[in-house]
């Protein structure tokens, strides 16, 4: 989510209501002390709701002295990335890379603990080329001070590819003492609360799925509290869109926010039934922000809410792959137990 969820976006997001708290895109914390001007870059408060710091890094010293900078700067939760999927964070020993390394992740964490009295989170992936030790991670952020885990149940070899392993889920929120946050595949507002009962998990985290519909969370909270949730329509991706480019190019150069505005747009094109290919490449080609609102107004401007899979409940078009390999997933689980369909 790095340049994607920034604090325009997350403003956005938190006014519209149905949110708890809110993530920062990860912090990049090296051997280098981190600047109070990174900080202050990050750490904005939202509208609603509570706001979570997510740190990324190795190193001991460095990663405690964030926790304190960012505690002192006004966050509710300090949170430490061990998820990035990404090469470039994976050679450099962060991200998913310290699910290999658990001594070095359990002295960083208890070290984080000891300079922050705010909950401590930690978010993971089922492990980086196989999912078998992922109740032996998740006990050592547990036994390391965390207040909370987050999982996002595929590995790091899947990337973004195939169905998350739900299961992953349900075994940690079994076995742990501290709450777990299930993550992956929840791209409906109604799967949300079938993660909630499948897996047990406390709560849930949207990430990709909210940029594609950034209606999920009140409709998730619509449906909670047995409310009709929206169904957006082309005017309403419309708007959205206008009233983001309001607040980018008040919060950022005109370049700069046309190229967020087309980051936004790689996920938006993804909610439509028809002609989505076509129609992010298009948009992808506008040279100003000005061409591009005029372009999402005639494409889109007069769709129908039923042109558009942005429902509360299970669509067909974000349905694709196969979930992981049994031969991956834990023993607790069984070789002839299926993986939850998302």
């Amino acid at each position: 989510m790095e340049g994607v969820t920034h604090p325009p976006l997350r403003e956005m997001m938190a006014k519209r209501g149905g949110i708890g708290v809110v993530c920062t895109e990860f912090v990049r914390v090296t051997s280098n002390p981190m600047g109070r001007s990174i900080v202050k870059k990050h750490v904005v408060r939202p509208p609603r709701g509570a706001l979570s710091v997510q740190v990324m890094g190795n190193d001991i010293a460095q990663m405690a002295d964030a926790t304190s900078l960012v505690t002192d700067a006004g966050a509710d939760i300090v949170d430490i990335n061990l998820g990035c999927p990404a090469p470039k964070a994976v050679r450099k020993g962060v991200g998913s890379a310290m699910l290999k390394d658990l001594p070095l992740l359990g002295r960083v964490l208890s070290a984080m603990r000891e300079r922050t009295t705010l909950p401590l989170s930690a978010k993971i992936r089922a492990g980086f080329d196989d999912a078998s030790d992922v109740l032996e991670v998740a006990r050592v952020v547990q036994d390391s001070g965390a207040d909370f885990i987050a999982v996002h149940p595929r590995r790091r070899v899947d990337f973004y590819q195939g169905v998350a392993d739900w299961r992953i889920i349900a075994l940690l929120a079994q076995e742990l003492d501290i709450p777990v946050v299930g993550n992956g595949d929840i791209w409906y507002a109604a799967d949300a609360q079938r993660m909630r009962k499948e897996t047990g998990c406390a709560a849930v985290m949207l990430g990709r799925p909210a940029l594609r519909n950034p209606w999920i969370f009140s409709q998730i909270q619509a449906l909670q509290e047995g409310n009709e949730p929206i169904h957006p329509k082309g005017e309403n991706i419309c708007d959205h869109i206008q009233e983001l480019s309001v607040i980018l190019e008040n919060s950022f150069t005109e370049r700069s926010a046309l190229g967020m505005l087309k980051e936004q747009t790689r996920y938006l094109a993804r909610g439509l039934l028809a002609g989505s290919e076509e129609f992010r490449k298009n948009a992808l080609r506008c040279a100003s922000t000005p061409e591009l609102l005029d372009f999402y107004c005639a494409r889109l401007g007069s769709l129908s809410a039923d042109e558009l899979d942005l429902q509360a409940h299970a669509g067909s078009v974000e349905r694709s792959g196969s979930a992981i390999a049994n031969a991956h997933v834990p023993e607790k689980l069984g070789k002839n137990s299926q993986a939850c369909e998302t």
